[in-house]
């Protein structure tokens, strides 16, 4: 049986390539792939090779375990239904929808503790956003807004416009984002930001939607926009003793820092928050499983599929990230079809 695999290969290169399905292996099933996202942010970075390449992908996920070498399957945002399971394996498996931190690729194999079965109330385009969403309430987690706070979203991608749909539920002062692109800003105060500006504006004019008579600053700052040059606005915007959850991964791009008079005279914390962990402050009662049931929840609340701009059949992949690369303020959540699954999109 033959499968279709997205390969990055080089710089700003990909490669969709036919390839043989492995057997089946004692206690594993077949996925069909239905649906997958592109993470815009992190794939960017393989899709111009600006990852290390001692960087290991990601050690929680069995998919994607080992180091960056290329040509590279990557991809975590699977969503497919159980088309076929071994003789060892619980027949109640076959035909479910499930979520999976799988590569791009039209048909793969898999232990039933790899997926994720979607819950009846969610509708697969929805559930396509799970990782994005879990981020986002991990920044919840790791930032912890407090009412009447004022707090600011570097960066309207996926993540950020996430990011800001679960804050504006919170009883907060001020919502202020940021991001370069009038499409992300227009969909950002659609999703309950207050005002959203373009960064290039002058510091003082974004300041002065932050000034009150307790602070001339953000109390609490998000760093998600990808940008290296970002963190250091973050810095300047936030208040004394604001905090600043730095969400940007990098990849091997340096990041210039100005820690001068102004951060260490506000006694600013800069947060670290990546989703593979939870925040220690919430390990005695949380664990994933409880971060994903929130997740599903604010999925069906949210119903993000809204935010689907593209959708690309997976032979079409080179241009899929030609777009995101060249023009990124046109595309906000691409999603990728597969041969066996094809629906009139509007």
């Amino acid at each position: 049986m033959k499968r279709l695999s997205l390969y990055f290969t080089k710089p700003q290169k990909v490669e969709v390539r036919e390839e043989t399905l492995p057997p089946l292996k004692p206690g594993q099933v077949l996925v069909r792939s239905l649906f997958s996202a592109i993470s815009p942010g992190t794939e960017l970075l393989y899709y111009r090779q600006q990852i290390s390449s001692q960087q290991p992908l990601d050690m929680n996920i069995p998919s994607l375990s080992g180091n960056v070498q290329f040509p590279l399957k990557y991809g975590y945002s699977n969503i497919g239904e159980v088309v076929a399971v071994n003789p060892d394996v619980d027949s109640v498996w076959m035909g479910k929808k499930i979520f999976a931190f799988h590569p791009h690729e039209s048909l793969y194999t898999a232990y039933p503790d790899e997926l994720i079965e979607i819950p009846g109330n969610i509708s697969t385009l929805d559930a396509v956003f799970l990782p994005q969403m879990e981020t986002a309430v991990n920044f919840m987690m790791d930032g912890q807004p407090v009412l009447g706070e004022k707090v600011v979203v570097l960066g309207q991608g996926i993540v950020g416009l996430l990011t800001t749909a679960l804050l504006s539920q919170f009883p907060l002062k001020n919502l202020l984002t940021l991001d370069f692109f009038p499409l992300r800003r227009q969909i950002s105060r659609q999703l309950g930001a207050g005002i959203s500006l373009n960064p290039a504006e002058s510091l003082s004019e974004i300041k002065s939607y932050l000034r009150d008579e307790y602070s001339p600053g953000a109390d609490l700052t998000y760093e998600i926009s990808g940008n290296a040059e970002a963190l250091t606005q973050a810095i300047e915007i936030t208040g004394f003793d604001g905090r600043i959850v730095v969400g940007s991964w990098y990849g091997s791009r340096p990041v210039n820092l100005r820690l001068d008079t102004v951060f260490h005279r506000s006694r600013i914390r800069l947060i670290s928050s990546q989703v593979s962990t939870i925040a220690p402050a919430f390990r005695g009662r949380w664990d994933k499983s409880r971060r994903f049931q929130s997740a599903w929840q604010m999925l069906e609340k949210i119903k993000p599929s809204k935010l689907i701009s593209r959708y690309f059949p997976l032979t079409q992949a080179a241009e899929a990230y030609r777009i995101l690369d060249e023009n990124p303020g046109e595309v906000i959540q691409p999603i990728f079809t597969y041969p066996n699954h094809q629906e009139d999109h509007v």
